[in-house]
């Protein structure tokens, strides 16, 4: 039987990367928005509450039928007398009470394993939403209810009509030791919270304008800021005005961020905004006009720039198409370097006097203590 459930868990740790890869941007967003930056246990708890949930999906539906059109569950795919999983274990024990020695042999037996393993199903369920999110005991036992039910109503619907029948049971049995499990995961909690860092406070003593602007942060925003600027390069380039290109990034790179303190859409969203160095002020038109100049006009327009010269002599062809070589590759190991280094500043940032800086307003005293009032770990009810 324990064969059965190492299947899932095998399938749900090889699929993990692909759903951690999905799940990094919208985390990234959050995390940027609602706390400033990337807490690292903040992250490794979230990351593992996915792991976690993916277990539990792969575990109560797998494995699937071998096809669609599979045949009727012997029996009926529901099962709603509670308490009935009492009667199984009786009629399939071999455990007489008047002899300790057989007590062991319930490890062993199918009926009892399946009870354990429904309660272990949702003990982390019941734990993160204690020690993370801070539910209270109501919310986090209606929480554990509520994806046992979910979990039940996919099997009886046969993962809502893919297949013909249902391929497990709808048993009421499932929903109680599931909630029970939850409950079990709060009261782990409760003893764990006081071995563990407290959530609420990790963000404490973090000066949060100090740090780094990391250049994941800096791809995430520019990610967020071409998906912005591309409409507005198609709309100019719709209405025939040469020079789409080169008008649309001074227009989104240049102007917008001069009259918004140095933030587009994507730095607005992570919270960063280009300031002048050494003073942090909002930088002036000049430096701007430097920094993304340099980055969009000469290294990403260089490769737009093909004059009719060029097609008509192909050694200059060549030769541009080399010069384009040396230049991205030049380009690509400086931003490399600079990753690893403690010192971010690319060379056209150097070049305009211009860095970016977290755009953060630290929280109040007032704002502070009544969140510690709030997610008091005494409030329990």
């Amino acid at each position: 039987m324990l064969t059965s459930y190492l299947f899932p868990i095998k399938y749900a740790f090889l699929s993990f990367p692909f759903a951690a890869l999905l799940f990094t941007l919208p985390f990234l967003l959050v995390q940027y928005r609602k706390y400033g930056y990337v807490n690292k246990i903040r992250a490794l708890v979230l990351y593992l509450f996915l792991l976690y949930l993916m277990n539990a999906l792969f575990l109560v539906l797998l494995p699937l039928p071998a096809s669609r059109h599979n045949a009727p569950l012997h029996g009926g795919a529901l099962q709603w007398i509670p308490l009935h999983f009492i009667a199984d274990i009786m009629r399939e024990t071999s455990v007489s009470a008047s002899h300790p020695s057989t007590y062991l042999h319930l490890l062993k037996e199918r009926a009892f394993l399946q009870v354990v393993f429904n309660i272990l199903l949702t003990v982390p369920f019941g734990m993160i939403l204690r020690y993370y999110f801070r539910a209270k005991w109501v919310r986090a036992t209606l929480c554990s209810f509520f994806l046992s039910l979910f979990f039940e109503i996919t099997q009886v619907t046969a993962i809502f009509g893919f297949y013909d029948h249902p391929y497990r049971v709808f048993d009421v049995d499932d929903l109680l030791m599931n909630t029970l499990g939850g409950m079990l995961g709060i009261l782990f909690a409760e003893w764990l919270s006081g071995l563990l860092p407290r959530i609420e406070r990790l963000d404490e003593n973090v000066d949060v304008e100090a740090k780094r602007v990391s250049f994941t942060r800096r791809g995430v925003a520019l990610l967020i800021d071409g998906c912005a600027w591309a409409p507005l390069q198609s709309i100019i380039y719709l209405f025939g005005i040469p020079g789409d290109f080169w008008i649309s990034t001074g227009i989104y790179f240049i102007l917008i961020p001069y009259f918004t303190h140095g933030q587009t859409l994507g730095k607005w969203v992570v919270r960063i905004r280009v300031v002048s160095e050494p003073e942090h002020e909002n930088p002036s038109l000049r430096a701007l006009v430097v920094r993304y100049g340099l980055l969009y006009w000469v290294v990403f327009g260089f490769i737009r720039f093909m004059p009719g010269i060029f097609s008509e002599h192909y050694l200059l062809g060549y030769a541009y198409v080399l010069a384009q070589l040396i230049l991205y590759g030049w380009f690509f190991i400086h931003i490399v370097i600079h990753i690893f280094r403690k010192d971010s500043l690319l060379f056209y940032e150097k070049l305009s006097h211009t860095a970016q800086k977290i755009s953060w307003k630290p929280k109040t005293h007032t704002e502070d203590n009544q969140n510690d009032r709030e997610k008091s770990p005494d409030d329990v009810l």
